[in-house]
């Protein structure tokens, strides 16, 4: 776990700050070929986080391929995001994991808090966001893709970060499932933009995609 407080958590509501970037992973079977990139995908922007998606394997493998990732995220400042698994956040040496719906955040508290981020994800109300707040939620992320892969409407998303962010203390997460989203969620308030699988495929290569996305953020905030 990085030694300095987390990029996560030290979010300031009202600062005129741009929002950072959160990057969101592929689900990888194999996290070598990603430590060996990540230095110039964080380089490449403003990257406070990154959420790396495992495909399910047993514990042990699990711990391993995070470990394989960690030095190479945490050494450039910023927070390694588990999707899930909090049960091995710290013999992983992760900074936190990210829980799908309130369920999954309430029971993954005592294996996180305090010393390790509890970010929660898969809140498709405003009820459920201020339940995962007031549950201990580091941050809150709105507009990710289910398991399906659908995703709440984009003006929906827009509209509880708006609200979130006017209101709520907790740094708010926009997720962004398309270049074209990068601005629009900037323009919100929010503390973070999170980069989904797009940056991955996209012609110019990630770091490329980054770095386009770290220019989008820089817009006047609407309130």
């Amino acid at each position: 776990m990085t030694s300095s407080p987390s990029p996560l958590s030290t979010a300031k509501r009202g600062q005129k700050n741009d929002p950072r970037l959160y990057v969101v992973t592929l689900r990888l079977a194999d996290t070598a070929a990603l430590a060996r990139a990540i230095g110039d995908v964080i380089a490449a922007g403003d990257v406070a986080a990154v959420l790396v998606r495992l495909e399910p394997s047993d514990e042990r493998t699990l711990i391993n391929r995070v470990k394989a990732i960690a030095d190479a995220v945490q050494r450039r400042d910023a927070a390694l995001i588990l999707d899930g698994y909090p049960e091995i956040v710290a013999r992983a040496s992760a900074d936190g994991a990210h829980l799908t719906g309130v369920p999954a955040l309430t029971a993954a508290l005592d294996a996180l808090k305090p010393e390790r981020i509890a970010g929660a994800g898969g809140l498709r109300s405003r009820h459920d966001a201020m339940l995962a707040g007031e549950a201990g939620a580091d941050y809150v992320m709105f507009g990710e893709p289910d398991r399906r892969g659908r995703r709440p409407p984009f003006d929906e998303v827009e509209e509880h970060l708006l609200w979130w962010a006017e209101l709520l203390e907790i740094p708010c997460v926009g997720y962004a499932g398309h270049p074209d989203e990068v601005a629009a969620l900037a323009r919100t308030g929010a503390d973070f933009v999170a980069l989904g699988e797009w940056i991955w495929t996209e012609p110019q290569g990630v770091a490329a995609a980054v770095s386009a996305a770290a220019g989008d953020l820089t817009t006047p905030v609407a309130r």
